[in-house]
Formats: C-alpha cells, structure tokens, sequence
C-alpha cells in the first residue's frame, strides 16, 4: 500500500473510532486501515474508542491487532486502559485488561499516573475493583 493511501486510511480509522462508528471502523479495517495507526497528533482508534467507553469497538481493534498498551497522543493523552479508567469505562477496562493490558502501565512513558490512580482519582469504585482483582497495584 503506497503512503498517501495508507495515512487515508489511517484517517478514516482514527475519525470513526471518535465518533464510535463501528460500521466505518470495520469498513476502515476491511480496506486495509492499520488497527496500530495513529492521526498526526498520535491519537490512536483504540485510545479514543477506549477514552469513550466504546467497548464494542475496543473489542474490533484488539481483535484487528491494535496493541492494548500503545500510549496515545505527543504528550496529552496516554494508554487505552487509563483513558478508559479515568472516566470509568468498565466494559472497555475489562476489555482491555482480557485483552492483556497491562493494569500498572503508567501513562506518559512511564511517568504519569496509572490506570488505578485515575479510576480512583475519578471515584469510580466499580473500575477501581476491576483493576485490583486484575492485579493492579497502589503506587509505593
């Protein structure tokens, strides 16, 4: 696939997964769109799928082989499992988490906060019970 098709594509992924269009998102990764892209600003589908609590579409890209643990965005965003935890997702942070992401992967290359300091910042119990039964652990 030559460049220019290939960051179309890229495109097209990246602006379904925003607005949770599962039917563009298959459709994207059917005409060959990467799952493991980002835009120019290095969003990723799977981290805005994940930022929305769109676990249908979280499951199609893990599915399609986007990375569970592939950090976002140039320094505003982070990993699919924080984006998801911090607004408290809990079918996109059990998606992700069955999926294999990692429950202490700290955001930001490791300097930031981790998905359970997010969830727990944000009063999400549910999410919070999840992470730990997964193994999450509080920061020493």
């Amino acid at each position: 696939m030559n460049r220019r098709k290939h960051k179309k594509l890229s495109r097209r992924l990246t602006d379904a997964a925003l607005v949770g269009d599962q039917s563009r998102v298959r459709a994207a990764l059917r005409a060959g769109a990467p799952a493991e892209t980002a835009d120019p600003a290095g969003s990723t589908p799977l981290y805005l799928a994940s930022v929305n609590g769109d676990a249908g579409i979280v499951r199609v890209l893990l599915a399609a082989g986007a990375r569970p643990d592939t950090e976002s965005g140039i320094g505003s965003e982070g990993t699919p499992l924080c984006g998801a935890a911090c607004w408290g997702h809990v079918e996109a942070v059990r998606t992700l988490l069955e999926h294999g992401a990692d429950p202490n992967l700290r955001e930001d290359h490791g300097t930031g906060w981790t998905p359970l300091e997010w969830a727990s910042h944000g009063s999400h119990q549910e999410t919070v019970d999840l992470l730990v039964a997964a193994g999450a652990r509080p920061r020493d």
